[in-house]
């Protein structure tokens, strides 16, 4: 039996440039290598070649830290799709020609979604039999409004969750109604084409996860993958159920994210005939103290880079095990249990002391680090039904 994958689509959308709709960045300059920084703390256990420590001012840190504690404690792989990646990374990636994506507000945000679409499912269908338990996450700043955004166009009546503890959902809906406009569109007016729904007011990341899912489904009825997200899951399971998807699905988000949302994600999951798990990392429980597990108690961050999915994956009993890991990645990262320690958003050296590419300890399989080719060129899907 193999170990459960994770796979991350990383990217970037110019929409997470617009004031206040996002927390991902400590500064709109820095926010475009936020996905690079994530990847690296992933794989590597702190940022190696992103300048950037993604860590608010309040000293919340990436979900990325999450999951990374959770890989080492529990163990699993990791592959890095580059979904749009505007900063390099020291980590691999397969390649499969994402472009960045525009600001929504222009007349197309995801102009070749469909292309995209298309290399991502040829991607997934190229997965061996034996992988078969897949999680698959996201990172990019941005992502809820253009979540929203494809959610408006394709009809679907929801709302959407925020890194920031208050949601200015009402910023956003603002945004993708102008979105909207700048591409001469209504609300539900994609319902039957959700391809042009992304092309339109969606992000690079969206047609990745979907494209791949699509793919790892139709070559491998059998596989089990969780879309491990919130609300931008949400928004990729409606565009797989507008492109006439209809296997199982599963979405496994947060604790916080579920608190946030409540009800509307129940009913948005339930109308997609996707299962929704809720994982609660008991931060509130702990027993230290710690800024950054209250400051995630506080509503910031929430999920994000396969959080909730990752935490899905944690045997009973294990969740202790956990918080105390991530106590060790919050201090690689500069973030003592009292708040103190350097946490600025530009950090071109977080930790020189710590062996973040060598040691076994912050490397749950370092041959497997490496083992995703730096660039893939997988085969179209044939016949994919993209609708009218």
């Amino acid at each position: 039996m193999t170990r459960p994958r994770l796979i991350l689509p990383a990217g970037t959308t110019e929409t997470a440039l617009i004031d206040g709709i996002s927390a991902a960045g400590a500064a709109p300059e820095l926010m475009a290598h936020t996905p690079s920084a994530d990847v690296e703390i992933l794989e590597f256990g702190a940022p190696a070649r992103s300048p950037v420590t993604p860590v608010s001012p309040t000293g919340c840190p990436t979900p990325a830290a999450v999951t990374r504690a959770v890989r080492e404690v529990c163990g699993f792989d990791v592959t890095v799709v580059d979904a749009g990646l505007a900063k390099p990374t020291s980590v691999p990636t397969v390649d499969l020609g994402v472009e960045p994506g525009n600001d929504i507000r222009e007349p197309a945000a995801v102009p070749d979604a469909t292309a995209i679409f298309d290399r991502a499912h040829g991607y997934g269908a190229s997965f061996p039999d034996g992988e078969d338990d897949i999680v698959i996450g996201e990172t990019i700043p941005g992502g809820t409004t253009t979540a929203l955004g494809v959610l408006t166009a394709l009809g679907e009546p929801t709302s959407v969750s925020s890194s920031l503890p208050e949601n200015p959902v009402e910023r956003k809906r603002r945004v993708v109604d102008e979105a909207l406009a700048a591409s001469d569109l209504a609300a539900g007016d994609c319902e039957s084409a959700p391809f042009d729904a992304i092309r339109a007011v969606g992000d690079p990341v969206q047609p990745t996860v979907a494209g791949i899912v699509a793919g790892i489904l139709e070559s491998t009825p059998t596989a089990s993958v969780t879309l491990a997200g919130g609300t931008q899951m949400v928004a990729v399971a409606a565009i797989l159920r507008h492109a006439g998807v209809d296997a199982p699905l599963e979405i496994a988000t947060t604790s916080f994210v579920a608190a946030e949302q409540g009800e509307q994600l129940e009913s948005a999951c339930a109308a997609l005939d996707c299962e929704l798990t809720v994982t609660d990392p008991g931060f509130a429980d702990h027993e230290r103290e710690h800024v950054a597990m209250d400051r995630y108690c506080a509503g910031e961050a929430k999920e994000g880079v396969g959080m909730g999915g990752a935490l899905s994956l944690v045997p009973a009993g294990e969740l202790a095990a956990v918080r105390d890991q991530f106590e060790m990645v919050c201090r690689r990262l500069g973030i003592e249990s009292d708040g103190s320690g350097e946490r600025s958003g530009l950090d071109t050296d977080p930790d020189p002391d710590t062996d973040i590419d060598t040691d076994p300890d912050t490397d749950p399989d370092p041959d497997t680090d490496i083992d995703t080719p730096s660039r893939t060129d997988p085969e179209p899907a044939p016949n994919v039904d993209h609708g009218p």
